[in-house]
């Protein structure tokens, strides 16, 4: 055999170092790919769009009634019209941000496809990137159409709070995170047996959290465990912006502080399970 036809064999047989070094890189160009696998799931499901916006315009709209109530009943719920209506969208913004990473990654699970995509260059780091700003897609789907009922129904406009909403956005997602993260480690770990955390995990969070009363109506020891987590600085920061009209800086500093520290480690755990899982070969054997 001539020479240059036996190398012609034998060059693919070795990878392109060059090429070797991409794939391990970051790629903006892989995250953007699984959103898209995850956009157009999404896309083509009608109940897929309107369980997003359903309970959060559900919420809004007992809770908005409520409030009216209570306005006509309360002079200090009057003082601040809406802290109800605004509660309830910032913990929909928790509950989303969780239920978007969690249920993007077990639709994976679901249709035994974590095996495939990882035999490609996707990088774990990558597939929580997509996960994160596909729950940032799925959130503003079920909140933004709540927030336009809200001014529609009650003329309260949330938005009016400002820059400080944004703070409270991002740091109400950033624990959702958090928590979808936790759930799609132990399912990865356990298996779809525990496909039910997402919904049971995040209201634990729920009476320690001073949704719709201030934390100092707890107990001291909750109010210990509730300021151990960010969405209690959160809704204190939110009552004090609606009542007082200024912003608690410390509460703020709080929760970006307490959403750095538990997205470290929550991503450290993710990735960890994974690097087992794959070790083992769960990434196969997981699936409907």
């Amino acid at each position: 055999m001539p020479p240059d036809v036996g190398d012609s064999v034998v060059r693919p047989l070795h990878a392109d170092p060059h090429e070797s070094h991409a794939a391990r890189r970051f790629s903006g160009r892989r995250v953007w790919a699984l959103m898209l696998r995850h956009w157009f799931v999404m896309r083509g499901s009608i109940p897929r769009l309107l369980e997003l916006a359903y309970w959060p315009i559900m919420q809004v709209i007992t809770w908005g009634f409520i409030t009216q109530f209570l306005a006509s009943e309360s002079s200090l719920i009057a003082q601040a019209g809406g802290i109800f209506i605004a509660a309830v969208l910032l913990w929909d913004v928790m509950f989303r941000g969780n239920l978007g990473l969690s249920l993007s990654f077990m639709e994976e699970m679901w249709a035994r496809n974590l095996g495939h995509l990882f035999v490609s260059p996707l990088r774990p780091l990558e597939l929580l990137a997509a996960l994160m700003a596909m729950s940032i897609i799925r959130t503003l789907i079920g909140v933004l159409p709540a927030t336009g009922l809200a001014w529609l129904f009650y003329a309260y406009n949330i938005y009016d709070m400002g820059l400080p909403l944004l703070a409270f956005f991002v740091n109400m997602l950033a624990m959702g995170w958090v928590i979808g993260l936790l759930v799609s480690a132990l399912v990865l770990r356990v298996g779809l047996g525990a496909e039910s955390l997402p919904w049971i995990l995040i209201f634990v969070f729920w009476p320690i959290s001073g949704i719709y009363y201030p934390m100092d109506v707890l107990p001291v020891w909750m109010q210990v465990i509730g300021y151990s987590f960010p969405p209690a600085h959160v809704f204190e920061g939110m009552r004090q912006v609606l009542f007082e009209g200024t912003v608690h800086w410390g509460h703020l500093a709080a929760a970006v502080a307490l959403n750095g520290l538990y997205l470290t480690l929550a991503g450290a755990f993710f990735l960890h399970v994974f690097r087992v899982a794959r070790v083992k070969g769960l990434l196969l054997n997981i699936g409907e």
